[in-house]
């Protein structure tokens, strides 16, 4: 394998991207950095000695200047030649000439007032002019800001690309070389820097682009992040020019719109509308030989002249042909970018970059890759507003189909040019097909809307009738949503259950002396029922005058009920007269087939009832604490409810919610003053239920408590309740007071009337306590 041939004092191969010159007296090739020779000086020597010839030959021979007019100042001053763009001589003339004037074309406008919204409605096809920039969300560095602060942030060895004005040409340096130049007193040359670019640098968050141009930019909107081809950026620039820099006429590659503010300095654009005719003249003078040696100003109908002194921002819009003089030494900063508004101008404008054969430096990275992201997302776009009976606006129509037109000749280009630039996950010919759909479904909604409708039928409205309806369906749908997300929220079962059990545990904590009454005479209705049968069974424990009966109930049915039902009435006669003779003892009965709870004022009797089982022990706890409820009882509430449905909206039993499902004592009492007592409901019942709308069908309760099945009415929603208020207050210290209420009533029941061990459930209750 042959050796790779070294070059220059560092002896290091041929390098592509580093400038190199020719030694003219031994012939070998040094890197302009290695032997201090810049690119921009070396077009200036004549004849060039390196640092090992300069010994023997004398210093190297710099050209000869003959002329001010002509990029090759060696030419001879005959006046034969015309001036060129950029040189001293056409700065004077430019200087010296008259141009219609640019308010005649420009729109002048506030910060806040340029928006999408606006550009969409009055199109973006002239310029305009923001001299307050508040409201439009551009965000700089203050004007102190110095070029020697851009080196700071975007770093010396950064390599940029400087043009050299009176030449006309571009060539490369360090930015520290540049920013050496620009605060030297003395400058040889005209330099001019337009390209850099520091969005990955530091000084980009001192930096913020306009919100129109953010919210409008395709990169920003439809460049997905997982793309093959890298991200373009062209949104941040930062241009710095001494005074006479020049940049003859152009179009901003792609077709771009840009955004220019001037930070400190002063700026003129030369500005020509971008008209048929204009554009192809434009396109003739680019590919002419004499190209520089024609002022295109003198081409074209009117050039307007436009200053744009410190601290004002230009929007000049897609396609418009542009020059630029700097008037003074200059900092500003601007971007570039397509959006949906000239789509048809953008693709124009590419179209004549690849005809002129503009080299990828000074072209839009990767354009036909974000048009087919763009195309993607447009016809998304389209679909949802034919759903929504919506018309597009025109300008997004027409640009559809300039773009199914461009998108079609970079198809057939494939074949002869391999560089393809579709992305892998877009299928192009669908693409095309699809769009086109939506392009035809359009033009014959509209051509059936301009028709009308036969038989003396109205015609149907215009699109932008529709379009207007929509928008206020849309704009009232969206308060809608704003209301129902700030109303309040109506509480549910569960909700109206926790606050009620916590209101209640809450008033357990006051003391006798600072119950409230009105609530005493509300929720201790029912609560006291537990309290005054644990009070009475305490009072006579003391007196030791209390024995409790407790009868084993046989299985019930209706035959042994109506058998019976005379015995107990007498028996019950004879019980009350006997009461009022010896004294009053409260007994209480517990009916196991029935699962009734009944107080009845008995005489005392000495028989003890044999020791009952653990689900017996367990319905008796229940029962005292008022968590049973019986079928007759619920039949009786139905009945004096007048048969209403006694399940609720949701599906929910009266019975296990509605604390006034049942009669209170007092109105027991008036309504039947021989009707026993019947507790169907515990004390933390809530006291008014959330909803009266009836449900025929209600759902099967089927949770923790019931293992699936379905459980006796009543039976079950007590358990539930039970463990939710278990639950609820297993961190309070109000639940050991009513947890120690019923302890002491179950234990009270175990010492005297039976032995029997604790019920597992409620042991693993008071164990977490």
């Amino acid at each position: 394998m042959a050796a790779v041939p070294l070059y220059c004092v560092c002896r290091q191969p041929y390098d592509v991207n580093r400038f190199m010159i020719e030694c003219d007296i031994c012939k070998d090739w040094f890197h302009g950095s290695c032997v201090q020779v810049e690119e921009h000086h070396a077009v200036d020597i004549d004849v060039y000695h390196c640092p090992n010839c300069d010994v023997v030959q004398g210093p190297s021979l710099m050209k000869k200047r003959n002329n001010w007019h002509r990029h090759d100042y060696t030419e001879p001053d005959d006046g034969s030649r015309p001036v060129q763009a950029g040189t001293p001589v056409f700065i004077k003339e430019l200087q010296s000439r008259t141009f219609a004037s640019g308010e005649d074309i420009l729109r002048k406008m506030e910060g806040e007032q340029v928006t999408p919204r606006f550009l969409e409605r009055h199109s973006f096809n002239y310029p305009i002019k923001v001299t307050e920039t508040e409201g439009l969300g551009l965000k700089l560095p203050p004007p102190t800001f110095s070029v020697l602060d851009v080196e700071r942030y975007v770093g010396g060895d950064k390599v940029i690309d400087v043009i050299d004005v009176a030449r006309q040409a571009d060539s490369k340096m360090k930015l520290s070389q540049f920013i050496k130049y620009f605060t030297a007193p003395h400058r040889p040359k005209v330099l001019n820097l337009i390209s850099l670019e520091f969005s990955d640098t530091k000084m980009s968050e001192l930096v913020e682009v306009p919100d129109v141009a953010q919210k409008m930019s395709w990169v920003e909107n439809y460049w997905p992040d997982d793309s093959f081809f890298p991200k373009p950026f062209v949104q941040k620039y930062c241009l710095m020019g001494v005074k006479d820099s020049y940049t003859d006429f152009h179009i901003d590659f792609g077709g771009t719109s840009v955004w220019y503010h001037v930070l400190w300095g002063e700026k003129v654009f030369y500005l020509i509308k971008p008209t048929p005719t204009n554009l192809a003249l434009y396109e003739a003078w680019s590919s002419s030989p004499n190209q520089s040696e024609v002022f295109f100003g003198d081409k074209v109908e009117k050039c307007y002249k436009c200053v744009v002194p410190q601290g004002t921002t230009l929007l000049i819009p897609t396609g418009w042909i542009h020059a630029v003089l700097t008037s003074q030494d200059c900092m500003a900063f601007g971007g570039n970018f397509l959006h949906n508004l000239n789509i048809g101008m953008q693709l124009r404008c590419y179209e004549m970059e690849r005809r002129l054969k503009t080299p990828d430096l000074f072209k839009f990275p990767y354009f036909e890759a974000i048009c087919w992201y763009v195309a993607k997302n447009l016809l998304e776009t389209l679909k949802e507003l034919r759903e929504d009976n919506c018309p597009p606006p025109p300008y997004l129509v027409e640009g559809v189909k300039a773009l199914i037109r461009a998108l079609r000749t970079w198809l057939k280009r494939e074949v002869s040019e391999p560089t393809s630039e579709v992305p892998d996950n877009i299928r192009p010919n669908h693409l095309i097909k699809e769009l086109t759909k939506e392009i035809r479904y359009l033009e014959v909604s509209q051509g059936a809307s301009k028709v009308g409708a036969p038989n003396g039928f109205p015609a149907p409205r215009s699109p932008l009738e529709r379009l207007c309806q929509a928008r206020r369906a849309r704009r009232a749908a969206r308060r809608l949503r704003e209301q129902q997300r700030h109303a309040p929220k109506l509480p549910s079962n569960l909700d109206i259950l926790e606050r009620h059990t916590r209101e209640v545990l809450r008033r357990l904590e006051v003391g006798p002396l600072e119950e409230d009454p009105a609530f005493c005479a509300k929720v201790h209705g029912k609560l006291n029922k537990v309290s005054t049968a644990s009070a009475a069974a305490a009072e006579s424990l003391d007196d030791n005058r209390l024995q409790l009966m407790l009868q084993k109930a046989s299985s019930s049915s209706s035959d042994e009920d109506s058998d019976s039902s005379q015995e107990e009435e007498e028996e019950e006669e004879e019980e009350r007269v006997s009461a009022q003779q010896k004294g009053s003892g409260h007994t209480i009965e517990l009916d196991q087939g029935g699962q009734k709870l009944r107080h009845k004022h008995k005489p005392l009797k000495r028989e003890r009832p044999t020791s009952p089982s653990t689900a017996e022990a367990i319905q008796g706890m229940l029962s005292m604490a008022g968590l049973l409820c019986s079928e007759e009882a619920a039949q009786h509430q139905r009945h004096l409810q007048g048969d209403e449905n006694p399940m609720d909206s949701q599906g929910n039993s009266r019975e296990a919610w509605d604390n006034q499902g049942l009669p209170s004592p007092l109105n027991r009492r008036e309504m039947d003053p021989e009707m026993d007592f019947q507790y169907c409901e515990p004390s933390m019942s809530p006291p008014l239920h959330p909803s009266k709308r009836q449900a025929p069908n209600p759902p099967p309760v089927s949770n923790q408590a019931t293992k699936g099945k379905r459980p006796k009415k009543g039976m079950a929603t007590a358990k539930q309740r039970l463990g939710k208020i278990l639950k609820l207050s297993r961190h309070s210290r109000v639940f050991v007071r009513e947890i120690s209420q019923w302890c002491f009533l179950f234990v009270f029941f175990s010492s005297r009337v039976f032995v029997v061990p604790p019920p597992p459930v409620f042991e693993s209750h008071s164990h977490q306590q």
